[in-house]
């Protein structure tokens, strides 16, 4: 018996031995399998049912008794349960043509955003992304795996021949009613090719505003600054933290029958009915800025640019700005005003960001403790980050544990954070006089971090230490 992480290893021939109701009805998960002979893990003893599952399996069963978290840890990992909307997860079989269409269809039942397929020198696996983090789902037979990648090329439209240097391709993905993008990436490896197929949305009708989790004065605040007729609203975060949505859901609330909205993405996540969308598409010189100043011809009353990358964008962004349009936009900085300094380093004028720039946001996402399973433990200030303050004392937290309703994460969902700053003239003036150490005036205003935030959740036992740590560490 082969454990990891406290369950136990399966191949995909030996999973497949078993169906995922067998495996929960009688709970039993398969040892060995052969010709004539197939060997059971169970919690309990199975008398009664050994000739019943004779019959099912038309060979002999044994059973071997092994202890109850275990084999409930190693049900909910191979036959996993979906019970964010009711319905079944379908077991991979190899010699099934659909396999790609299930785990499709899978991940986006379960809300991932990415399916990795990897390969290494003894094994292939597939892992999920599920509220930010990667899960491991199956484990792939080697010599299956090549004709996997090859099916996945087909549908994405690349080259099968090419191994040696990375593609890029896209899926249009149509299930019943649902109908999505995904965008493929094939990465040649040591082993293989690693594909990663990121499931795009299809509509943005859902996004609510309200329920991002912005707190009701930043929420006042970031939507003075969006009804503005002219300047710039930045948001800034890492990758995956969530920017796109919010953009998305500000973009309902700007859209209205007398108003011209036109986007450049990278790409289209969502689509908005009454929004003029375009996909960037560098390499034929379709790119942010250049896009941009084909917009200024379009008669737009907001321009929505999926990131500010360089310089030569954030200059006709401003220039936008200037000409009587809002620029909605994100870009990569860790903190709302460090914002301003990044586009500093870009070259825009401080006199211009000044005058321009309406809001200033950051934002990260969070994941929260799944309440099921979450433990409370004694608090000491040993486990803040050395230099940092808190702004009152925590003798209580919660740390994740793990169990069958979170897939063994200890976390369930995710809320977003902000850090909302809404410019007015005195920060004007401290932009041009070069003056970016801010910190005791925003205090004043009562504009919380993304530290004092995600200190908040923390002390409501709603997340954990290690979630909020590296938030904590940019705060000193």
């Amino acid at each position: 018996m082969n454990l990891i992480d406290g369950y136990i290893e399966l191949n995909t021939e030996l999973q497949n031995a078993v169906s995922k109701d067998q495996a929960w009805h009688y709970r039993i998960v398969p040892k060995f399998n052969s010709g004539d002979n197939i060997t059971l893990f169970t919690d309990e003893e199975l008398n009664g049912e050994a000739e019943e599952l004779e019959a099912i399996f038309g060979k002999k069963v044994d059973f071997e008794i092994i202890d109850s978290v275990i084999l409930q840890k190693t049900l909910s990992v191979y036959y996993r349960k979906n019970d964010r909307n009711g319905g079944e997860v379908k077991v991979y079989n190899k010699k099934a043509d659909n396999f790609l269409d299930e785990l499709i269809e899978e991940a986006r039942s379960m809300g991932s955003s990415d399916i990795h397929v990897e390969v290494y020198e003894e094994r292939c696996r597939v892992r999920i992304r599920i509220d930010g983090k990667l899960v491991e789902r199956y484990v792939l037979d080697k010599e299956q795996y090549p004709s996997f990648i090859n099916k996945i090329k087909i549908k994405a439209n690349l080259d099968i021949a090419e191994k040696r240097l990375p593609q890029d391709g896209r899926i249009f993905f149509k299930a019943g009613k649902d109908k999505f993008d995904i965008r493929v990436s094939a990465l040649p490896t040591l082993h293989g090719e690693k594909m990663v197929m990121r499931l795009l949305g299809s509509d943005a009708g859902n996004i609510d505003i309200n329920k991002l989790g912005f707190t009701n004065e930043e929420l006042e605040n970031y939507l003075e600054g969006v009804k503005k007729p002219h300047g710039i609203v930045l948001i800034s975060g890492p990758t995956g933290s969530g920017k796109t949505t919010t953009l998305y859901a500000t973009l309902k609330v700007l859209n209205q029958t007398d108003t011209n909205i036109v986007t450049v993405e990278d790409p289209i996540e969502y689509t908005l009915e009454g929004i003029n969308q375009v996909q960037l598409k560098e390499s034929i010189g379709l790119t942010f800025a250049s896009t941009l100043r084909s917009f200024l011809r379009q008669d737009p009353d907001i321009i929505m640019l999926g990131e500010i990358r360089d310089g030569e964008t954030a200059e006709m962004a401003v220039r936008a700005a200037l000409t009587g349009h809002l620029v909605l936009s994100t870009i990569h900085t860790n903190s709302a005003w460090g914002t301003i300094s990044r586009l500093v380093d870009m070259g825009v004028p401080p006199f211009l960001i000044a005058s321009t720039l309406n809001t200033s946001v950051a934002q990260r996402l969070v994941r929260l403790l799944c309440t099921h399973c979450k433990k409370e433990e004694d608090f000491t200030t040993k486990m803040f980050p050395r230099n940092f303050k808190p702004v009152r004392e925590i003798k209580k937290h919660f740390v994740a544990v793990g169990c069958e309703h979170c897939y063994y994460t200890g976390y369930k969902g995710r809320k977003a954070l902000y850090e909302v700053i809404p410019m007015d003239y005195e920060l004007g003036e401290m932009i041009k006089n070069g003056n970016f150490g801010v910190q005791n005036e925003l205090r004043a205003r009562g504009i919380k971090s993304l530290a004092e935030n995600a200190f908040d959740l923390l002390d409501q036992g709603k997340t954990s230490i290690n979630e909020v740590y590296p938030m904590l560490l940019n705060d000193m």
